[in-house]
């Protein structure tokens, strides 16, 4: 799953929609996801929240460090969208047809 939104919203807000009815036994994010509310929606789910604490929280949670290191994959599948020029320089006028590029390079990704 993906959401498109403005340069300027930020990532956190997304994540409720994201992680709706979605199956998961670990949920992975980075620092910019780090609220109580979504720990709890994720604790809610069964899930077990990994998500570095931000610098600035003042009650920190237990990381499992091995686990957040796959984090990687995620940001190597980033990396490997973004070689797909129209997908990293966003040529598309409309949020509609930039959705369906990044469909399809996600697709040629997954069968590759």
């Amino acid at each position: 799953r993906f959401t498109l939104t403005a340069g300027q919203k930020g990532d956190a807000p997304q994540a409720d929609a994201l992680i709706e009815g979605l199956p998961a036994d670990v949920v992975m994010a980075d620092t910019a996801y780090d609220s109580d509310r979504l720990r709890d929606a994720i604790a809610d789910k069964g899930a077990v929240a990994v998500i570095p604490n931000n610098p600035s929280r003042a009650r920190k949670y237990p990381v499992d460090k091995d686990l957040y290191g796959l984090r990687h994959l995620i940001e190597c599948c980033f990396s490997k969208l973004k070689q797909f020029r129209r997908v990293a320089t966003r040529y598309e006028k409309t949020a509609q047809n930039y959705r369906a590029v990044v469909t399809i390079a996600a697709i040629v990704l997954w069968i590759r």
